[in-house]
């Protein structure tokens, strides 16, 4: 694969796509992603399942990776039946060797990266006080979330910085925007690295024309949380929503899909809260 001279952002070269004043606007249809290639990291379920049908759904060529190949073969259907094109990787995001090989997989497959949504991530810890938390699972947890969305970006930004352009979203999530005695306190901290590693990138790769910017999302009905919370429990907890319901994981798949469009051109390092209104910064 040959590689082009990169092509700096600076006010001599840059192109913008926002229209003229006055233009009559096209509504956002299925195609504004066509010719670019996206990669959803821990999207075999939930919201990195979501994001990617959605992204597909707007005419990106689409990778989803996992761990579970059944359930990234139910995804990959599903975009499939809707005339998507997709392709899936599986490996380990805390591993910067599967990184590579993953990295390597979707080149090959669809092309180089345009769109990045580092998604994978989980709990290890249930919420009990500081004292109480296992090392182990502080470890794992940190891991699974603030390692892999580190190990993540290093592998793909070289590629998106030689290119000149590249977006990026990160998942955090609301437990790193406020303190509560019942969260779990490890995942609230890798998720509030998440927010500062993806700030940190968005200023460090800006002039290389590359947007990072990362969404923080409170409470959402996927398929796990549905099974493990009570329905007595969700309606109390939308409850506590301004907006009287809790999220799904279109919701964030929607926000996703704004930030990594160019109606965003001019828009990083945001911290988004997809939350209702239960955080108001």
């Amino acid at each position: 694969m040959t590689s082009e001279t990169p092509t700096r952002h600076t006010p001599e070269n840059v192109t913008s796509n926002r229209p003229a004043p006055g233009a009559i606007l096209e509504p956002a249809g299925s195609h504004r992603f066509d010719g670019k290639v996206a990669l959803v990291t821990g999207s075999s379920r939930g919201i990195g399942a979501s994001i990617a049908v959605e992204l597909a759904r707007c005419g990106a060529a689409v990778a989803i990776h996992g761990r579970d190949t059944k359930a990234l073969d139910v995804v990959a259907a599903r975009i499939h039946a809707a005339g998507g094109h997709v392709t899936t990787v599986t490996g380990d995001v805390t591993s910067s060797s599967d990184l590579e090989a993953i990295r390597e997989s979707v080149e090959e497959t669809l092309g180089p990266i345009d769109i990045l949504v580092a998604n994978a991530g989980g709990n290890r810890t249930p919420p009990a006080p500081l004292e109480q938390i296992p090392e182990d699972g502080w470890r794992a947890t940190i891991n699974e979330n603030l390692l892999a969305t580190f190990l993540t970006l290093k592998c793909f930004l070289p590629g998106m910085k030689q290119r000149g352009s590249g977006s990026i979203v990160t998942i955090a999530s609301a437990a790193a925007r406020r303190a509560d005695a019942r969260t779990p306190i490890a995942y609230a901290a890798a998720k509030a690295g998440i927010v500062a590693l993806t700030q940190n990138v968005a200023a460090q790769a800006g002039p290389d024309g590359i947007r990072a910017n990362c969404i923080t999302p409170e409470t959402i009905l996927t398929e796990h949380n549905r099974e493990r919370i009570p329905v007595a429990l969700q309606e109390d907890l939308a409850q506590t929503h301004p907006l009287r319901r809790l999220g799904t994981p279109e919701d964030v798949a929607h926000a996703a899909v704004f930030l990594v469009s160019d109606d965003a051109e001019w828009i990083t390092g945001l911290v988004l809260d997809v939350s209702g209104g239960a955080i108001m910064a």
